[in-house]
């Protein structure tokens, strides 16, 4: 009764300590995929949130490309679109940027590295969430960023054709739209982990439930019985 347990050390019944030994394993070990997806959860919901972001600075540079390729502009307000997509640029470099815990989640398994001075590096970040099961927890942020941001890429060619007033910058809205296309490919993706994130949270908590269940039915006295 004082200790509530229905055995104090293991030479009072081997067989159910044993049990228990094997029932607390469990129990841990879903405690831990429970952390697992709670990481899943921030590093997927902090992508998507990036992603949204991302979205919307591209459409803002959309619309001052189509401004630009009017033919209504001057050099001067030309020049002033251009620096307003500089900070854009610079802006989704931020997003870029973005860490979770420290980590940054676009930049592959080099996730110690700042993606904007390292040029976005590839690979897979996976964490287990039940047993067999792994879910990669990034998105590549290479595929996304790396060529758009790059010194060469599109978005500093569409500054170098602002500046120096070049009639084609109409001609880069094509560019721009599939970068806009890829953010939003990415967040659809990012929208089907999600829910999956949810299905397994879910089995999680009844598993827990379960596992605690039996490993009190297994070590637990029943009070009442215990007294009478």
């Amino acid at each position: 009764i004082s200790t509530q347990k229905k055995f104090t050390k293991p030479s009072d019944d081997p067989v159910a300590a044993m049990m228990g030994m094997n029932y607390r394993t469990d129990l841990n070990r879903i405690q831990q995929y429970t952390r697992n997806i709670g990481e899943v959860r921030n590093w997927v919901d902090s992508t998507d949130d990036a992603l949204d972001k991302g979205v919307l600075a591209l459409q803002r540079i959309r619309e001052l490309t189509l401004q630009a390729s009017n033919g209504t502009l001057e050099g001067d307000q030309r020049k002033a679109v251009a620096e307003e997509v500089k900070q854009l640029k610079e802006h989704l470099q931020n997003i870029g940027d973005t860490q979770v815990g420290g980590k940054y989640i676009f930049n592959g398994n080099q996730t110690n590295v700042r993606p904007s001075e390292s040029g976005f590096q590839s690979g897979t970040i996976e964490l287990e969430v039940f047993s067999g099961i792994k879910i990669p927890v990034n998105t590549e942020g290479k595929a996304l960023f790396g060529d758009m941001l790059s010194d060469d890429g599109d978005i500093q060619k569409l500054i170098t054709a602002l500046e120096s007033n070049d009639p084609a910058v109409g001609d880069m809205l094509e560019s721009i739209d599939k970068n806009i296309d890829n953010f939003l490919s990415a967040r659809a993706q990012i929208g089907a982990k999600q829910n999956r994130v949810d299905l397994m949270e879910d089995r999680l908590s009844q598993q827990e439930v379960f596992s605690t269940r039996i490993l009190s039915d297994n070590e637990d006295i029943g009070m009442e019985k215990a007294i009478i």
